[in-house]
């Protein structure tokens, strides 16, 4: 959406810090502003963590059938993300 989006466009985006400054620096020569929703400029401790490195130490161990690092959460939870996954995607297309 960005990519498409006029010169002199602008974004706010509700996601991790990191991911927003690097839309941010990619977008500011096209002339489109891109800022983050969270004034507070907090970090998500968790995902601060991911490195490549780690990332594709998961990613050999899928290929290998070993999950690591295994999340669970409840039912409830597990529906509403997939309701916010599939609205985020729904916009996309």
């Amino acid at each position: 959406m960005i990519e498409q989006a006029p010169e002199g466009a602008s974004f706010a985006v509700g996601t991790e810090i990191h991911l927003v400054n690097r839309l941010a620096k990619r977008f500011a020569p096209l002339g489109k502003r891109v800022i983050t929703l969270d004034e507070s400029g907090c970090l998500c401790t968790t995902m601060y963590r991911i490195s490549p490195q780690h990332l594709a130490w998961t990613l050999e161990n899928l290929v290998d059938r070993r999950v690591v690092n295994c999340i669970q959460v409840e039912d409830d939870a597990k529906r509403w993300a997939r309701v916010a996954l599939d609205r985020m995607l729904e916009i996309r297309r």
